[in-house]
């Protein structure tokens, strides 16, 4: 099968298809024969050689749309099925970006009815970790949160998914976003400085790092979305960033969001996956509002 690798840490010409063997599911696993998957930013870094990685190759791809094509011992699915999942890890030998992708049998979900698979395959490296990061925020109904990058992918789904929870959202992004990211269910809007100390919580979807962290009130939460970057706690404030992890029961329920028209997916661009490089040098051009996303 063709996969997506990196051979040589570089720019985005380093990331190259090549012919790799066909990967087996063991027990508990399953193959996926992939549809589709969104390029993201720890793509990037991970072609870039921010991670490190084994050789002679590191996949790419944590994000995957398709249909079950086997099955090892033990795996609660079908051959035909069709399903989303996270393929976790910055130094595997391959990723999601290839015809096939092997995956534990537990970060699996069935996919959104709703939606075709280029739109599936934006699912779930973000909301995930949206979800998890408003996890470790902990936050009851009523209390403020502030969402930088709001517009963005993570930021988004973590705006609608507070609203959704009660939580009284201020998303911070660019001035011509406000009607989108009001459109997620933002309360306030903002697009440039904000008060200090005004907002309970701040889910730092934009790495801004200290700056939002001025932002949370004393006693108050802020979280990241890299972990290992966030700011050292002031204030009494507690800061702690999202690790995000495969896990198919969580993946079901955000999937069940899209359905329901809670969660929106976006779509800025598809690449053959013959063009991953040229789908990684659009990515860090930046200014996107949606996935770019790689269709085998």
């Amino acid at each position: 099968m063709r996969a997506a690798v990196v051979r040589t840490f570089g720019g985005p010409e380093a990331a190259e298809i090549v012919e790799v063997a066909m990967p087996e599911p063991g027990a508990g696993q399953v193959r996926i024969k992939v549809a589709a998957g969104a390029v993201n930013p720890v793509d990037l870094a991970v072609r870039a050689g921010l991670f490190g990685g084994p050789e002679p190759a590191t996949g790419l791809g944590w994000d995957v749309a398709g249909t079950v094509d086997a099955v090892g011992e033990g795996a609660a699915w079908q051959v035909g099925d069709e399903v989303v999942a996270l393929v976790p890890g910055v130094a595997d030998p391959l990723g999601a970006h290839a015809e096939y992708a092997v995956v534990a049998a537990d970060a699996v979900a069935g996919a959104p009815a709703s939606v075709d698979a280029v739109h599936a395959g934006t699912l779930p490296l973000n909301a995930l970790t949206a979800a998890q990061a408003l996890d470790l925020l902990d936050l009851a109904p009523g209390a403020s949160l502030l969402v930088t990058g709001a517009a963005g992918a993570v930021g988004g789904f973590a705006v609608q998914l507070a609203a959704r929870r009660g939580i009284t959202v201020t998303g911070h992004a660019r001035p011509g976003d406000e009607e989108l990211v009001r459109s997620f269910g933002a309360a306030h809007f903002t697009s440039g400085g904000v008060e200090p100390a005004s907002a309970d919580a701040v889910l730092d979807a934009a790495v801004l790092g200290g700056p939002a962290l001025e932002w949370v009130r004393d006693g108050g939460v802020y979280v990241g979305v890299r972990p290992g970057t966030q700011p050292a706690p002031v204030r009494g404030v507690r800061t702690d960033a999202v690790q995000v992890r495969a896990d198919g029961a969580r993946l079901a329920e955000l999937v069940r969001l899209v359905d329901e028209g809670v969660l929106t997916l976006r779509v800025a661009e598809a690449y053959a996956l013959a063009d991953t490089a040229k789908a990684h040098a659009r990515v860090a051009e930046g200014g996107l509002r949606g996935r770019v996303v790689l269709v085998p």
